[in-house]
């Protein structure tokens, strides 16, 4: 999930005018006119998603967007600088959800080459089944050439914190660094193998045969980190 991955720029925030009170300023409660705006954002972000899922970037019209949450085309730009800021919402969205699914689940924490997989098949199995909206994080561009706000970042660094617990077991020796970059080394050998498979780029590839490669490609990745590690 690279920074040409992502889409858009940050919220526009309307602060609060601020009271005293006996010397201490006091914000004054957001109005019906803010939680109107929160509505009309979260309806909008709700119609955008839609819109993705059914038919790609394509899909998301300004007019369209409209008309689903029973706005004006102007309303939208009161709660986004652009459409960009909404795919970003709705790509931050996807990017919770997939960080939902990869969570661990309970119990003993598995060996690292066992974590490693697990995190992989989790990340094809989304793909699968939100493949539009999967999609849509690595295929528009910010507009001029503009760089990916920092809190989006965040969002994406912590999905690869999951794969980097696992390499710091396999590698203990790792400094930080080099190990957060190595994260990232995998999760592009996993998303090469996951998008090629799904698009079918190269050849046909039947479920059982992308699982298979899938599983291959990891379980040699962290068998030679683990020679590395022995060596």
């Amino acid at each position: 999930m690279s920074d040409h991955s992502t889409t858009g720029t940050v919220f526009k925030h309307k602060m609060n005018d601020v009271q005293k009170n006996e010397g201490e300023p006091v914000a004054k409660p957001a109005g019906k006119t803010s939680a109107r705006r929160a509505d009309l954002r979260e309806r909008l972000v709700a119609v955008g998603r839609a819109a993705i899922a059914e038919g790609g970037l394509q899909h998301l019209k300004a007019r369209d967007l409209a008309a689903a949450a029973g706005c004006a085309v102007g309303a939208i730009y009161n709660v986004f600088d652009d459409l960009d800021g909404l795919i970003l919402r709705i790509g931050a969205d996807t990017l919770a959800r997939l960080e939902q699914g990869l969570a661990a689940p309970p119990g003993p924490v598995p060996a690292p080459a066992e974590e490693l997989l697990r995190l992989s098949q989790g990340y094809l199995a989304f793909a699968r089944a939100n493949k539009a909206l999967w999609r849509a994080l690595f295929e528009h561009r910010l507009a001029d050439g503009r760089a990916a706000p920092a809190w989006y970042l965040d969002d994406q660094s912590r999905l690869f914190t999951l794969v980097e617990a696992p390499l710091a077991h396999l590698l203990p020796d790792e400094p930080a660094p080099s190990r957060a970059l190595l994260a990232r080394t995998l999760f592009s050998a996993v998303h090469g193998v996951v998008l090629l498979g799904l698009e079918e780029k190269l050849t046909p590839m039947p479920e059982a045969t992308l699982d298979a490669e899938l599983e291959r490609l990891v379980r040699a990745f962290a068998g030679g980190l683990t020679q590395r590690s022995l060596g």
